[in-house]
């Protein structure tokens, strides 16, 4: 089993950068593929970027291309989710994921260990 933790969140305004962080414990990390999602208030948890563990391919979704970049290091068991130009719109809380296998997903019954999630507030 892996336990997931994130941290970085915090309070911001527009325009501003944030790194979220996602490490692991329990089991070796680098043979997991890593998702990050997100839940605004009233809304349904949605897909953000993801990373897979063999050979570190990168997907996103098409509101944060360009300005989301997701990577890890597995020697520290951690994932990143480096935030900038954040908008208002950003703003939910954010949860990482992981799942086995080869692929990455971009829906949430594609990944098998959840974190607790950090919340990230944009201001305008």
């Amino acid at each position: 089993q892996v336990q997931l933790v994130e941290s970085g969140g915090g309070l911001v305004q527009a325009g501003d950068s944030l790194r979220l962080s996602c490490t692991a414990s329990g089991r070796t990390f680098s043979s997991y593929n890593v998702g990050w999602f997100r839940q605004a208030p009233g809304k349904e948890r949605e897909f953000v970027a993801a990373i897979s563990w063999s050979d570190s391919s990168t997907y996103y979704e098409d509101s944060v291309k360009g300005r989301f970049t997701i990577s890890r290091d597995n020697a520290k068991n951690t994932v990143y989710l480096q935030m900038n130009s954040l908008k208002p719109e950003d703003t939910a809380v954010y949860y990482c994921a992981s799942k086995g296998g080869y692929g990455v997903g971009t829906h949430e019954r594609d990944y098998d260990y959840w974190g607790q999630g950090t919340q990230v507030t944009v201001s305008s």
